[in-house]
This record gives C-alpha cells, sequence and structure tokens, in this order.
C-alpha cells in the first residue's frame, strides 16, 4: 500500500471533485480519501431508469424503512433516491436546537442529489459585511474571482439567460431551458408593475447543447430523475466530470470507507504532514502523508477533523487560534412563499419534465439597506408553474367513467414561489464536539447549536408579502401564502465554520483558503465562506477550489509549502 502522495484531498463532493481534477492535471500524485462507499458513473445508478410501478413499493419509502432515515427524512428521501442519503442510523448527529444536516456520503457525495441551481456572487455580496458592519470583510472582490467562475463554467456547463445585472453577474452561458406559458405570463407582469425586479428561467449546472469533458456527458433528456444519477451525464457531477478527468491522469488513487480522524502535525516545521484515518470495513487506523492537504468533507465535517487534530500546539483544533473554527454557521432560509391557481391557458401544456424553475433574483437592499425595510440584505426567489395531476379527483378518489376520463385530462395551472434568504453570520450559531458521545470510528459526534434569528424573520415577513402581491399582480386566484417553519439546515447550503479573512485573529483561512498558520492546508468546502449571500453557493466553492489548487500549485514550486 503506497502511504505518500504529493497531494491529499478528504472528500470526493462537488469542492473535492474540482480539487483531485485540478491537482491531478498540474502533476500530482493524488489520494482522494471519502468515507462512504464507491460510486461509479452509471453503473451504480440502481434507480435511473426506474418508473413507481417498477419499485417495489411505488417509488415510496416504507416507514419501517423511514426509521433509518431520522432525520435526512425531513428533507425527504424516497425509493429512487436514498441510497445516495446517510442512514441516520449509522451516521447520527447532537442538536441542542433543530438542525436539518442533509448528507450523501458516498464517492460523489452530495454532487449526485445537488438542485444544480447555479449562480455568481458579485461585489454587492464579498463588500456586505464591511458595509453593513457584520462579522469581518472578505478578503477578496469579485473581480479576482470572476476569471475563475469562467472557468469553472466553461468545464461544468451551465444554462441561463444572460440579465446584465449589478447584484447577479452573468455566466458563460449554455441555451436557457424554457418558461412556460404561465410563468412568462408572470415575468411579463412582474417587468409591468415592477422597477426593480424580473424573472428568469433558473440558472442550472444542465447541459442543454452539445457535449462537455468527463465521461462522454450529454444534453439533458428531461426526465427529472436527476436526484437517481444521471446516466446521460447532462447535469454536473463529480462521478461523471472533474473525477474522470482527474483519472485520465494517472495521478489519482481514490480510496473510498475511510474515514479521517484528523490531520497530523510537524510542530517543527509548521505543516501538516498528512491525515490519519479509520478504514470503515477492517477498524485498521492508518496514516496517510503528502506536501499538501485539501479538506473538501463539507463545511460541518472538515471544522470537525480540524477540531479533532490537537496538539501542543493546537490544543483547540489545528488553525483554531482566533477561536473561530466551528462558529459563525450559515445556511440560506427557505420553505415559505406564496402559491395559487391561474384560469387560462387550459389549451396549453408543456413538454418533458424540466428539471429546473423559474427565479427572481434578489432586489432588495442592493448597494446597502432600503429606507422602510427593517432588516439587512435580502433574497430570491425560486418557483414553477404547472398543471394539476389526477389526484384532484381524490375525495375518497372517484369511480366510474368520468373518473378515468377525468384521470386522462391535465389539471388547472397552479402555481408558486419560495423565498432563499440570507442568513448573517453570528459568532453563537456553532457546532462542536461532543467526546461523551463516540461514534463507531472513535469519534466524538457532532452537535449543533444555531437558530434563524430577528433579521432572518423579518426578512421572511418581507418575501411572503411581496411573493404573494406579485401573484396577485400577475391576475392568478386563490393566492394563499405557506410557511413551514423550516429549521436551519433545510437550506442544505451550510457553511462558515472555518471561515477566510485578512486577520489570523478573527479567521481561520486566508484568501487562498490556506489555514493561516499551517499554509499547506487548504479548506474549499463551504466551511470558508463568511457571509452566505442569497444565490446557491457551489459554483463559488468550486470557483475558490480551482483558485486554491493554482496558489498551492504555484507554492509548491516555489518551495513555500
Amino acid at each position: 500500500m503506497n502511504l505518500n502522495f504529493d497531494a491529499i484531498v478528504v472528500g470526493s463532493g462537488i469542492s473535492g471533485g474540482w480539487a483531485a481534477k485540478e491537482l491531478c492535471e498540474s502533476g500530482l500524485k493524488t489520494l482522494v480519501l471519502e468515507r462512504g462507499r464507491m460510486v461509479k458513473h452509471i453503473e451504480d445508478y440502481p434507480t435511473m431508469n426506474l418508473d413507481p410501478w417498477d419499485m417495489k413499493h411505488g417509488g415510496k419509502t416504507t416507514q419501517e424503512e423511514l426509521k433509518n432515515y431520522d432525520k435526512q427524512r425531513r428533507w425527504g428521501v424516497n425509493e429512487g433516491n436514498r441510497h445516495f442519503y446517510n442512514k441516520d442510523s449509522e451516521y447520527d448527529y447532537g442538536e441542542d436546537k433543530p438542525f436539518d444536516w442533509i448528507r450523501g456520503t458516498q464517492v460523489g457525495g452530495r454532487s449526485l442529489i445537488w438542485g444544480r441551481q447555479t449562480y455568481r456572487w458579485s461585489d454587492d455580496d464579498f463588500e456586505a459585511n464591511l458595509r453593513d458592519g457584520i462579522a469581518i470583510d472578505w478578503p477578496v472582490r469579485y473581480k479576482e474571482i470572476a476569471p475563475w467562475y469562467s472557468y469553472v463554467e466553461k468545464f461544468i456547463g451551465v444554462s441561463g439567460e444572460a440579465l446584465n445585472l449589478p447584484q447577479l453577474p452573468d455566466s458563460e452561458f449554455l441555451p436557457p431551458m424554457e418558461l412556460n406559458c404561465v410563468e412568462k405570463k408572470l415575468k411579463k407582469s412582474i417587468a409591468k408593475n415592477y422597477s426593480d425586479r424580473i424573472l428568469t428561467i433558473g440558472r442550472v449546472a444542465h447541459i442543454t447543447k452539445g457535449t462537455k469533458m468527463g465521461a462522454g456527458r450529454g444534453p439533458c433528456q428531461y426526465r427529472n430523475r436527476c436526484d437517481r444519477g444521471c446516466p446521460y451525464g447532462s447535469y454536473f457531477s463529480s462521478n461523471s466530470s472533474t473525477l474522470p478527468m482527474a483519472e485520465k491522469t494517472g495521478n489519482l488513487t481514490i480510496r473510498p470507507d475511510s474515514v479521517v480522524t484528523e490531520v497530523l502535525y510537524d510542530e517543527k516545521t509548521q505543516r501538516g504532514t498528512g491525515v490519519r484515518i479509520v478504514d470503515t470495513n477492517t477498524k485498521e487506523v492508518i496514516e496517510f502523508k503528502a506536501k499538501v492537504i485539501f479538506l473538501c468533507a463539507s463545511s460541518m465535517a472538515s471544522a470537525a477533523i480540524l477540531l479533532n487534530s490537537k496538539s501542543d500546539r493546537f490544543l483547540t483544533g489545528l488553525g483554531n487560534d482566533s477561536g473561530e473554527l466551528g462558529h459563525n454557521i450559515m445556511d440560506h432560509q427557505l420553505g415559505s412563499g406564496a402559491s395559487a391557481k391561474y384560469e387560462g391557458f387550459e389549451n396549453q401544456y408543456y413538454s418533458g419534465r424540466r428539471p429546473n424553475g423559474f427565479y427572481i433574483p434578489r432586489f432588495r437592499n442592493i448597494g446597502g439597506k432600503n429606507k422602510g425595510l427593517n432588516f439587512l440584505r435580502g433574497y430570491g426567489y425560486q418557483g414553477g408553474a404547472g398543471r394539476n395531476d389526477w389526484s384532484e379527483g381524490i375525495a375518497e378518489f372517484a369511480y366510474g367513467p368520468e373518473f378515468k376520463s377525468a384521470m386522462l385530462q391535465p389539471g388547472k395551472w397552479n402555481i408558486g414561489m419560495g423565498g432563499f434568504g440570507e442568513v448573517l453570520p453570528y459568532h453563537d450559531n456553532r457546532m462542536y464536539l461532543n467526546y461523551n458521545n463516540i461514534d463507531a470510528f472513535g469519534l466524538p459526534k457532532i452537535v449543533f447549536d444555531a437558530e434563524f434569528k430577528e433579521n432572518e424573520r423579518k426578512m421572511k415577513e418581507d418575501w411572503k408579502i411581496q411573493a404573494a402581491e406579485m401573484l396577485e399582480s400577475a391576475g392568478c386566484k386563490d393566492v394563499k401564502i405557506f410557511d413551514s417553519n423550516a429549521p436551519i439546515g433545510k437550506g442544505i447550503h451550510e457553511m462558515g465554520t472555518a471561515r477566510m479573512g485578512h486577520d489570523p485573529k478573527t479567521s481561520v483561512l486566508n484568501k487562498y483558503n490556506q489555514v493561516h498558520s499551517v499554509p499547506n492546508v487548504f479548506v474549499t468546502d463551504g466551511a470558508f465562506m463568511s457571509s452566505s449571500g442569497t444565490q446557491n453557493p457551489s459554483l463559488t466553492y468550486m470557483a475558490f477550489t480551482a483558485r486554491a489548487v493554482n496558489h498551492a500549485v504555484t507554492e509548491l514550486k516555489k518551495m513555500n509549502l
């Protein structure tokens, strides 16, 4: 067994896949460690082509099976996708306050089940903390990241519509997916009635035309079975794209079933020397060595590894001189908005099952706090319109030829939108390790102590009202506000536990994602985020990862690491 590599990457999801690709293509012999099982593109997607009637329980998960998914079920697991979600019976965690930590522990991680909404940040996001006097300033600005956004987008494939909005920079676009007739009606109404907002099709990491590099990636087939694994590679995942490209170099070694317990540290050189793992099958403890280490295990898992990496130099965790490690947890707040019915267009339908919805970019507090608003930052909306299905006939169902005829007719149009709100970074929103509760691999379990606060609550009230007003102004009927009171974590965009900043006294990482005091250890998953923005964050993780690898390779050549 080879124990020595040029680089080690912990985690194989969105960030880990990109780190592996970039490191391998730079000529570094790279070990990717994944705590979960191996998943190979196409051959390990068992439900990718199944219809509900092909599955034992019609696509549903039985109550007996759901006992294994006590926390993951809060998000929603079913017979088609549950093999890509953690069994909470095996991977449990603690909650001082409710926190929905949705995880996929396998090669590819959550890149197999992510929502694929792909948006750039702007300087309005990178400058917000400094402008508002919140937390700490980002050590980077948009112009530094823009080339890396382009670099990543050209590889992954992003479909969308250019809008030339300052708060939402345009990407390198493939042709956009199409809005349906009711969504187009709402778009026209918003343009007519509001000067500060616009509706567009969602920007998604889906190939809509042509092919992309990787394992033979082709255009989307509009099946909307994305979270089962896409055999066409139409949507971006580590398994269909970055990992195959890394493998083609001959420099990649993937080791699944390997739980990283800590980063090893040499006090003389002040560098990380490698990592210690536990083999999940044999329980063997193994140490791997490398010149550079990338933690991409997910925001909470990477923070846990650092917190557990203790030494005489780092009594409270590797790189934790600031005391900020594990703190400043953020997410996006969602689960509320408005829905309605639309009368008309009953002679129109749509083709296929579009794996995407519409998007209304942020329009509140751009460039600073607007008069009349009682909260900082802002929110965007994601939504969609469609025809009712046959279940409208449920009232003890119905019987007879009239019911059979009605089943074959599409129902009336429904439309809805939900807000995605920015969450501010609060030091007391944190995760910590419970050394009195040890898991099967000898690791302390993670405990969450985080919540939404007053700014988030006020913001949510505004977006509910605005959503209802936009639907009403478009002529929608039976407009209803909904609110599921979703807790933090439900947005699946957890971030902030090892934030980057200018000052080692208030941050864990520098502008290149390096641990301030251990410069050959990088963290490029959501842990590095210093604020949360309103946009889905995965594109930003990928851009920063590619940039960090470029910096690491440059510094290695200079013998600085």
